[in-house]
């Protein structure tokens, strides 16, 4: 199975439909409530319920993921209700149109869950009429819809943000180490795809970062993204030097980065990670260890560009 480790745990929603066709004279039948087997939707949107539960142990790549709330609708297929999802060949035919939705706080989608719920809808359907119709197909099965993660992003990143990536070490200055932290940063904005405009190496003084920093706030840089010196060592001052001249200070992004790492190694408390606005720049300091940075910019990524649109005024 893939990992999914490194990603965040968010709100996913999705929505699905199919529909089960059958004979204009089945319709009659369920709208008079006179199939043999007795009532169709109720015992469906069971059987519906219990295939969402089921995709994983049917799908051997799904991840299990807890299902927080569902909802399965049946409604007969009709010309000018359905218009915007099935072709005109489709609405020409008479049949069971099923819908579902459901919602999920995790790490992956859930919409594999809901396609096989109106997939197994769809199948009860089918076993309950098939003594009265010798025509039942089932088609038209389609994500309609999803929401979380990966599908977020085109809602937090408008236009194209300017970034700019500022390593602090003294060692990487005087070629002693190879930066590693700070390309890190920039294979993960290129990711998603937005541009890196800047990038450099200054050591672990307080008056080379403010310096470096302020250039780029007054280039207006949108997004600077520093790496080192956020630890507890005697030439870590970044945390400092960074916080002496932030404007309004972030919390959430300093929690989110903070809280994502300690899920995955308790040394994440030791982290001094810092953010906040200078003018109408966004200065994240990230840990200097390659992993760090990794699980950082995880926790915080694409959401954190959204704070873009919020230094213009236009909220949330």
């Amino acid at each position: 199975m893939r990992d999914i480790t490194h990603k965040q745990i968010t709100l996913r929603t999705a929505k699905a439909m199919g529909i089960l066709f059958c004979s204009p004279s089945t319709i009659e039948l369920i709208k008079n409530n006179q199939l043999p087997k007795g009532n169709l939707f109720d015992v469906a949107r069971a059987a519906g319920f219990a295939g969402a539960k089921s995709t994983p142990q049917l799908l051997p790549h799904c991840h299990p993921v807890s299902i927080d709330g569902m909802d399965i609708q049946f409604d007969f297929l009709d010309n000018h209700k359905h218009t915007a999802h099935f072709d005109a060949a489709v609405l020409q035919r008479t049949g069971i149109v099923i819908t579902g939705e459901a919602k999920s706080i995790g790490r992956t989608g859930i919409e594999m869950e809901m396609l096989t719920a109106v997939s197994v809808a769809a199948l009860e359907i089918y076993d309950m009429l098939k003594p009265v119709d010798k025509l039942l197909e089932i088609g038209c099965i389609k994500l309609l819809e999803k929401k979380g993660g990966k599908s977020d992003r085109d809602r937090f990143i408008t236009g194209n943000p300017s970034c700019a990536i500022l390593v602090c070490s003294d060692s990487c200055v005087t070629g002693e180490r190879e930066d590693k932290s700070g390309k890190q940063i920039n294979a993960m904005l290129e990711q998603l795809r937005v541009t890196v405009k800047h990038y450099n190496i200054v050591d672990d003084n307080k008056e080379s970062i403010q310096q470096q920093v302020m250039q780029w706030v007054n280039e207006d840089v949108q997004f600077i993204f520093i790496t080192g010196g956020t630890g507890l060592g005697p030439r870590d001052v970044t945390t400092e030097a960074i916080t002496a001249i932030i404007e309004r200070k972030v919390p959430g992004i300093e929690e989110a980065i903070r809280s994502y790492g300690q899920m995955r190694t308790p040394l994440a408390m030791l982290s001094r990670s810092v953010a906040g606005t200078i003018g109408n720049s966004v200065v994240v300091a990230l840990p200097g260890s390659t992993a760090g940075v990794r699980e950082s910019l995880e926790a915080i990524l694409p959401a954190v560009f959204h704070a873009a649109n919020m230094i213009k005024g236009e909220g949330h």
